[in-house]
């Protein structure tokens, strides 16, 4: 179990220097940009397999404990180690990385984005699959600030180089603002560090902030949860988002989404609440309210952009000043700031501080990534078809009529709406619904009259994305006849197929039976919210 939870933090960074070689003699097929291509559909199939084949051999009747651990000496004058881990909670982002790498890697093989040569794509991917398992797998604080600053120079060279219109601005403004956020972030956990003698974060979370003193914990709980925040991203440091998932490749969003965003989360959880609880407790408040601000801003700006352009003209003006720029009916940006939505539920349910509110939250993080790496999918598929995203465009005066023109992949973006604005059965259902119930009765210590209101302003945000999203299958999927004489579209193509079907398999699985994830996280939230102890 050790070596095969090393062999997945490891073996894509090895992956991506041999995709930089040179490929040996009878494997380069047609051409070595195929062979290159190929190099990294088998590189994430392993990795896939191997995170498979942990998480069977994962004992699920101890989720709360750290396993195939590995605990090695690193920089002993700072106590540095490379600690890697298991648990409940990290292992469904674990195996949900592996998955989305190796279908992004699929896709690729058969639609490389345009751009320069494949070599430099695979091993970006690669990386930025390295450094996202990493992520999840780490135990020592500097190490995941390592891992979490790895990511971002694959991605950016993705959007820059790879990506449509306005990559290059949209790429700079990505970096910029995670590197902003994680700077504050960096002196955060060293303060953390020091002050407790330790970097090691499972001896941190035993002892639940019993060696830091309250101010410590404030203070810690400000810079860890502005670098944090910042890639989540919570509103108001949500602005990168867009423009980037817009600039960015098909597949560079569908990581992004269901990748990246998660890193953010996930250390709220790991870090911030078990190492600094009374830290936490202050700001609570606090953050709950920018989350259900950023649940009602991203639904009222996927609502404006989501309606046909005269009525759009007359009220964009309410978005404008924190999105002066971009495609305003672009649906790659619409979907863009449903996450901003979607991940304001992740974060109120943290910020209850309850085992409901936090394992709906990670239910849910494990639900944005399938539904939204799907929505990615898809649309990067309708604008290769039609060579454009934008939803004017494609709807012309009475819709898209996708449901005649290519009933399959209607049908696709049709359930992977439904599924994004939370219908029961499905798997974006629960995270929602169990961080309202969490906000509902937050942990001892927080205002409950406030966490109500919370969650009232939450339950009208689920109705807001439901609006949305009807409003965009009305419009793409539904329609008058086009003329006889119109081109037909492609319909779903066999590698689409077999890139889309697992999510949406999943997507059903974990709506219908929630208990499998639910079964994996709440023992180890339930250890990490009493300080260690089970």
């Amino acid at each position: 179990m050790q070596v095969l939870l090393a062999l997945i933090v490891v073996g894509p960074l090895i992956g991506a220097v041999a995709a930089l070689l040179p490929a040996p003699p009878g494997l380069k097929g047609k051409s070595p940009d195929q062979a290159v291509l190929r190099h990294g559909v088998v590189v994430t199939g392993v990795i896939l397999a191997a995170a498979i084949v942990l998480a069977l051999g994962f004992d699920h009747d101890q989720p709360a404990k750290m396993q195939a651990t590995t605990d090695i000496s690193w920089i002993p004058a700072l106590d540095v180690r490379i600690h890697l881990g298991t648990d409940g909670i990290s292992l469904p982002l674990l195996v949900l990385t592996a998955l989305l790498t190796f279908l992004c890697a699929l896709y690729s093989y058969f639609k490389m984005p345009s751009g320069p040569s494949p070599k430099a794509f695979v091993a970006l991917i690669l990386l930025l699959e390295s450094g996202t398992l990493a992520t999840f797998a780490v135990l020592d604080l500097l190490l995941f600030f390592l891992a979490f600053e790895m990511v971002l120079i694959p991605m950016y060279f993705l959007i820059a180089r790879w990506g449509g219109e306005g990559r290059r601005q949209a790429a700079w403004k990505f970096i910029l603002f995670t590197l902003l956020g994680s700077v504050v972030m960096l002196l955060g956990l060293l303060l953390v560090g020091v002050k407790a003698g330790t970097f090691d974060m499972v001896a941190l979370a035993t002892d639940n902030g019993r060696g830091l003193s309250t101010s410590v914990q404030v203070i810690a709980v400000l810079a860890i949860g502005i670098g944090l925040a910042v890639k989540t991203p919570m509103w108001p440091l949500h602005s990168w988002l867009p423009d980037a998932h817009t600039a960015a490749p098909t597949v560079g969003s569908v990581l992004l989404a269901g990748v990246l965003l998660k890193m953010g989360t996930y250390g709220f959880v790991r870090i911030v609440l078990p190492i600094a609880p009374d830290g936490m407790q202050v700001f609570a408040p606090y953050l709950a309210a920018f989350a259900v601000a950023g649940i009602i801003y991203g639904s009222l700006a996927c609502l404006a952009l989501s309606r046909p352009s005269s009525e759009h003209r007359s009220s964009a003006s309410l978005f404008e000043p924190l999105d002066p720029t971009g495609p305003k009916g672009d649906l790659k940006r619409l979907i863009a700031y449903s996450s901003v939505g979607h991940m304001g539920f992740v974060l109120l349910g943290i910020a209850t501080m309850t085992p409901t509110g936090v394992n709906g939250a990670l239910f849910a993080n494990i639900a944005h990534g399938l539904i939204t790496g799907l929505l990615f999918f898809l649309v990067g598929a309708i604008k290769d078809r039609y060579g454009t995203a934008d939803l004017d465009t494609l709807a012309g005066a009475t819709g898209a009529a996708l449901y005649g023109r290519a009933p399959r992949l209607g049908g696709l973006l049709a359930f992977a709406a439904v599924a994004s604005l939370g219908l029961p059965g499905l798997a974006g259902f629960w995270g929602e619904m169990l961080a309202l119930f969490g906000a509902f009765d937050p942990a001892d210590g927080l205002s409950r009259p406030a966490f109500l209101t919370f969650m009232a302003i939450g339950g009208l945000g689920t109705l807001l994305t439901a609006a949305y999203l009807l409003i965009i299958v009305r419009r793409v999927c539904m329609g008058a006849a086009r003329p006889a004489g119109e081109a037909q579209i492609a319909d779903v193509q066999g590698y689409e197929f077999a890139a889309w079907t697992p999510l949406v398999v999943l997507t059903v699985l974990a709506g219908l039976w929630p208990a499998v994830l639910l079964g994996l996280t709440d023992p180890a939230v339930q250890k990490l919210l009493a300080g260690g102890k089970a």
